[in-house]
């Protein structure tokens, strides 16, 4: 049986705060060791965790620390999407002020305010005037075929909205956007 994933492109500290308590929230498993500014373990360092996981959905950290090229973060993200073993639901993509990107086309985004929105949001959570998401660690995701992409501004920042000492409530509703938009066993 494949393991369910849900991987997030941020994995700063606050990040990583915020994205515990929102996968506690929504009663998932946190790869927490896949957290840190980048990627500090390989994608295979990581699919071993998620196999050891107790259950699904398992909740990964992914970060290029800015990298607009490939960086540590985008290959565990590779990684990742091509394990026979792993089945991502889908990816929570952060928004990033870097320079240099192609960026990612979203389904939809959650806003500053936590409402849905049709296109892309910007670092602050603030809607754009497009679809396309910019962040370090998306770009490789246009090389394969993701489920469902949500955009989301800076993790556990957000004007303090988001911080994990107000229960992560922004990167807690794209968590559930994708369980609620998923089947898992």
């Amino acid at each position: 049986m494949k393991r369910k994933i849900i991987l997030v492109t941020d994995g700063d500290e606050v990040a990583q705060k915020a994205v515990e308590r929102a996968t506690m929230n929504i009663g998932g498993r946190c790869i927490s060791r896949s957290a840190g500014n980048p990627t500090p373990i390989s994608g295979e360092e990581i699919a071993k965790l998620i196999e050891s996981a107790l259950y699904d959905p398992v909740v990964v950290m992914v970060d290029d620390i800015g990298d607009p090229n490939l960086g540590k973060g985008e290959q565990a993200l590779a990684h990742l999407l091509t394990n026979p073993n792993i089945e991502v639901l889908g990816v929570i993509a952060v928004a990033s002020n870097t320079e240099g990107v192609k960026g990612i086309e979203v389904d939809f985004s959650i806003d500053h305010t936590g409402k849905i929105v049709e296109n892309a949001v910007d670092k602050n959570g603030f809607e754009t005037d497009t679809k396309i998401l910019y962040g370090d660690t998306v770009d490789i995701l246009n090389s394969f075929s993701v489920p469902l992409i949500i955009g989301i501004g800076d993790i556990g920042k957000i004007f303090g909205v988001d911080r994990y000492t107000n229960g992560a409530p922004l990167i807690t509703k794209a968590l559930k956007e994708i369980v609620n938009r998923s089947i898992i066993n």
